[in-house]
């Protein structure tokens, strides 16, 4: 919008509020007319929607949040908002009038998501309706400018192969990975942020047998499954007065009790790793979930120090693993072109030492070429 008509936007927004009334198409006609102005029913339209955005959505980040393929939104501050699109981040063209309307922006999200934001409590990590997840900073503590993060769900579901069209899988993954669903082996798909973890995930659950019931346990419904029988649990945070907050460990002991084939923990990431592990050792086969971790031989480490951490010792956890979880599936991000590719196909087994490690069955270089590893022998024997 030009600087005439953010100015005129406001007028209209100040005249809106003091009538008390929503901005909906009439209105605006109402207001613009008092303010003297004569247009058509293109740019009433145009104002409509431009106080809509700002009043009750996301203000200028509205037509980004709806480009189909943008996964993250990023503000930094009132001249630097960042986008990442499947092909890395790039800078775009929107820009906000100056800080305070990126906190007001940040404060309103924040509002709907029933969370607290002010220079009392500077910080804030929510989740708003769809699924989107906020997380925004004021200053001083972000020196350059309020931060706002937001993440979206995924829009659609991946088979693998579209993943194989889009670069992620090379075509030698799609079989090795069908047979370890239907194997129901036990799987973790690690990576670092943004890496396509969820997506990956999503497409494997489409594979399990249509007379499976997949449980769900998510802290944002992000898992889309193309799947005729799933039951999803979604965490609660605290309200204001810190209560009523409901954890994934608590949702996963509840998935236990509703009679799963399939245990699906969407993010691996606190306390809730010792009832997963406990689970798949019960005979839940086939549960699987995602973590984050540099590199597949890092997820042993990882489970090790978030079990220790919630009461198991060293031992304990590795016992545990051993006997809970088959395969590591990691993905990576290019450097260069910042595509997301499945990098190892790995095997959880005991070392020599009593502890488990990961070894690798299938490795994908650049341009998809699959090397087998030690591991894939094995692998093969177990899946067959």
């Amino acid at each position: 919008m030009t600087d005439v008509s953010r100015d005129l936007v406001e007028a209209v927004r100040v005249r809106l509020a003091r009538a008390g009334v929503e901005p909906s198409a009439a209105q605006v006609a109402v207001a613009l007319r008092a303010e003297k102005s004569v247009y058509g029913d293109a740019e009433i339209l145009a104002v409509a929607r431009a106080l809509c955005a700002d009043l009750i959505g996301a203000g200028p980040l509205e037509p980004l949040l709806a480009e189909p393929d943008v996964t993250d939104v990023l503000v930094n501050g009132p001249r630097e908002v960042w986008v990442d699109d499947g092909s890395g981040l790039r800078r775009t063209a929107v820009t906000f009038q100056d800080d305070g309307a990126v906190r007001r922006l940040a404060q309103r999200l924040a509002a709907a998501a029933g969370r607290r934001l002010d220079d009392a409590s500077p910080h804030v990590d929510a989740r708003l309706a769809g699924g989107v997840r906020l997380h925004a900073v004021l200053p001083p503590i972000a020196s350059g400018g309020t931060c706002v993060s937001l993440r979206l769900p995924p829009r659609r579901t991946f088979t693998l192969e579209a993943l194989v069209e889009a670069g992620t899988l090379a075509p030698e993954a799609v079989q090795v990975l069908t047979r370890i669903v239907r194997a129901r082996l036990a799987f973790l798909v690690t990576g670092g942020t943004g890496t396509g973890k969820t997506t990956l995930l999503s497409g494997l659950l489409s594979l399990a047998d249509p007379g499976e019931r997949l449980l769900l346990v998510e802290d944002s419904a992000e898992l889309r499954p193309l799947h005729p029988h799933v039951v999803r649990l979604e965490s609660r945070p605290a309200n204001l007065e810190g209560a009523g907050g409901v954890g994934l460990r608590e949702l996963v002991r509840q998935a236990l009790r509703m009679r799963p084939d399939r245990v699906v923990v969407g993010e691996v990431r606190g306390a809730e790793v010792i009832d997963l592990l406990a689970a798949l050792n019960t005979g839940h086969e086939g549960g699987c979930g995602t973590l984050h971790a540099n590199a597949a031989a890092d997820v042993p480490p990882r489970l090790e120090a978030l079990a220790c951490a919630a009461g198991l010792s060293r031992e304990a956890v590795h016992s545990q693993l051993a006997a809970a979880l088959d395969v590591v599936i990691h993905l990576t991000r290019g450097r260069g072109d910042g595509r997301r590719r499945v990098s190892e196909i790995c095997l959880l087994s005991r070392a020599p030492s009593g502890y488990v490690e990961a070894r690798p069955a299938l490795t994908f270089g650049r341009g998809g070429r699959c090397s087998a590893g030690p591991a894939f022998e094995e692998l093969m024997e177990r899946t067959s």
